[in-house]
């Protein structure tokens, strides 16, 4: 089995056209020490492969949260599409092994190098596209990235305080309200314990190191729980 057919077992698509594949892993580099070949290298495939990343994320965000704000979602997806994502989700496939790199850039580490793979995963997606269409690139984004999202990794980007505040306020009027219900443990290490009150309704409680971490997890709590509703 050669390195096409291993490539293509691995992320469970068939290329009709395994040049676009081949191109998607192709380093200018090694165009450069190759220029009797008349071989393409993979930016222009890069470019619209982070196209439809960006669509492809948008819209599962956009379906997955129907309470999330614009800017709140906006941030997400910057996360999930932003370059030690990206290498994280290469390595995932392996994708390192089969980028064709000139001989100087193999030297100097580029196999490894953050931005080169991150480009690669970009210009892989948009080979994928091109040769399988876009039911096939969510399929394999199904597999690789939207798992990842689904853990909630990405949360960790959103300011739970604002997002609270813009759902409750679509609706009408409120009063959102932060108390410290208490402190605990020696002043080296101290966790603090929050609630937020909405209208006078208890919505969430969270503990943290400082009260504004307390809040925004009493605030994460509560964005949680009304988006499960």
């Amino acid at each position: 089995m050669n390195n096409w057919d291993e490539l293509q077992e691995s992320v469970g698509f068939t290329f009709k056209d395994i040049t676009l594949l081949q191109t998607a892993f192709t380093h200018s580099s090694y165009v450069n020490e190759h220029r009797k070949e008349h071989l393409k290298d993979n930016e222009r495939l890069e470019f619209l492969g982070d196209a439809v990343l960006e669509l492809t994320v948008s819209d599962y965000l956009f379906k997955k949260y129907p309470d999330m704000a614009e800017g709140q979602m906006t941030k997400m997806r910057a996360a999930i599409v932003c370059e030690p994502s990206l290498v994280e989700f290469a390595d995932s496939v392996h994708f390192s092994k089969y980028v064709r790199l000139g001989k100087g850039e193999e030297k100097a580490g580029g196999r490894n190098r953050p931005a080169l793979l991150a480009d690669v995963f970009e210009a892989f997606i948009g080979a994928l596209y091109l040769d399988n269409g876009l039911a096939k690139v969510i399929q394999f984004l199904e597999r690789i990235v939207f798992p990842k999202i689904d853990t909630g990794v990405f949360m960790e980007t959103v300011d739970y305080k604002t997002q609270l505040q813009e759902i409750v306020q679509r609706d009408r009027d409120v009063l959102i309200q932060y108390d410290i219900l208490g402190e605990s443990g020696p002043a080296h290490s101290r966790a603090f314990e929050a609630q937020v009150v909405v209208n006078g309704q208890v919505l969430g409680k969270g503990t943290g190191r400082t009260k504004k971490q307390a809040e925004q997890n009493a605030a994460e709590f509560a964005v949680r729980q009304m988006m499960h509703k």
